[in-house]
C-alpha cells in the first residue's frame, strides 16, 4: 500500500485495504476534515471473518487481569477481531485507540460523526457471521461471556455511552449525541421489554490548546428543525454487509460537517455508501476496510461514479 495526499484538484473516492488501526498512520497530518463511520459493535456478528476464542484465556496466561485490556496490537496478534473482544471494556477501549490514532489527520477545525448501536448482555449469546442479529438463516455460533459487576443477565450494556465518556475522558469535546430513530424495525419475540429502536451518532471536535473549540458547521444543511432526533428508516445491506448507512442519515452531516472540496474519511466504509454520497456532494472521499469483499465492493460502488483508486 502507497501513501497517497489527497488530490486538492479534484474530488475522487479512494479505497485503502487494511486495518483502520494501521492505516490512520498513513495519513498525512491534518489532511481530514471529516470522520464519519459506523464501527463494527460488540458482540454481534463476525462479518464472515476468524476470531481466537480462547483470546481472554491467553491474556490471563501471561499474568493479566480480565478488567485491564491489552492494546489492539498484541489482541489482533492474537487472533482478536474488533467487535469480537471478549468484554465490552475490551471493546470500548480499542476503538479508542483506534480513533485516536486518526486524530492527527483530523483538522483543528475538523469532526468527527460516530454511529453506535448498543447490546444486551447474555452470557451465552448469538454471534451472527453475517446478516442482522437473529434475524433469518445466517450461519450463527453460541459464545459464552464472562459475568460480572454490570454484566449481567438481560443487561442493557450502554456501550455508546461508556464509548463517549472514554473518549471525553481524552479530550474530546462531544457536541451532539444525535439519536437515530428506526420506525421499521423488525419486530422482536422479548416480551419483557420495549423494542431498541434507536442508534447513537455522536459528533466529536478537537479540544484546541487555548480557548474554545472553533470547527467547520453549517447548520442550515442539517434536518428541519436542527432536532437532535432524526428518524429515517433502517435500509437493506448491499453486497452481503447488513449495516449499510441510510443516504437520509449521513447526508446531512456531510454536508453541514465537511467543507465543499473537503475530505471525509470513513476508517470502517463497508460497501462505501458514505464515501458515494460524499462524493456526490462534492467531497473527496477516502475509505479504510478490512475485508476483500467489502473492499472490492466498495471499490465497483466508486468506480460507477467515477475511477477510484484501490492501495
Amino acid at each position: 500500500m502507497s501513501t497517497v495526499a489527497p488530490d486538492p484538484d479534484r474530488p475522487s473516492i479512494d479505497i485503502w485495504q487494511g486495518d483502520a488501526y494501521d492505516l490512520a498512520g498513513k495519513l498525512p497530518e491534518e489532511s481530514v476534515d471529516l470522520v464519519l463511520t459506523s464501527p463494527p459493535y460488540w458482540g454481534l456478528r463476525t462479518y464472515g471473518m476468524d476470531h481466537n476464542e480462547e483470546i481472554l484465556r491467553e491474556w490471563k496466561e501471561e499474568g493479566n487481569s480480565d478488567s485491564t485490556p491489552p492494546p489492539y496490537e498484541w489482541y489482533r496478534a492474537h487472533g482478536g477481531l474488533l467487535g469480537m473482544e471478549p468484554l465490552p471494556e475490551w471493546f470500548v477501549f480499542h476503538l479508542v485507540e483506534i480513533f485516536e490514532r486518526i486524530r492527527p489527520a483530523l483538522k483543528a477545525g475538523g469532526s468527527m460523526w460516530i454511529n453506535l448501536g448498543d447490546t444486551y448482555f447474555a452470557r451465552w449469546s448469538s454471534i451472527r457471521m453475517d446478516g442482522r442479529q437473529g434475524l433469518g438463516d445466517n450461519p450463527r455460533m453460541r459464545r459464552k461471556t464472562p459475568m460480572g459487576g454490570y454484566r449481567q443477565e438481560k443487561q442493557l450494556l450502554m456501550i455508546p455511552a461508556r464509548f463517549a465518556i472514554a473518549m471525553q475522558d481524552l479530550r474530546w469535546i462531544l457536541r451532539n449525541d444525535l439519536i437515530w430513530s428506526k420506525p421499521n424495525i423488525p419486530p422482536r419475540p422479548e416480551q419483557d421489554r420495549l423494542r431498541l429502536s434507536h442508534e447513537h451518532f455522536f459528533h466529536f471536535v478537537k479540544k484546541p490548546t487555548l480557548g474554545r473549540p472553533k470547527y467547520h458547521y453549517d447548520i442550515s444543511q442539517v434536518e428541519p428543525e436542527t432536532r437532535d432526533v432524526v428518524t429515517v428508516n433502517v435500509r437493506s445491506g448491499s453486497d452481503g454487509h447488513s449495516a449499510t448507512f441510510p443516504e437520509e442519515l449521513i447526508r446531512p452531516r456531510i454536508l453541514s460537517s465537511c467543507p465543499p472540496g473537503g475530505v471525509l474519511l470513513d476508517p470502517f466504509c463497508g460497501t462505501g455508501r458514505a464515501l458515494t454520497v460524499a462524493h456526490e456532494a462534492g467531497r473527496r472521499a477516502i475509505g479504510f476496510e478490512l475485508t476483500d469483499h467489502f473492499a472490492e465492493a466498495a471499490t465497483q460502488k466508486a468506480a460507477a461514479q467515477r475511477t477510484p483508486r484501490l492501495f
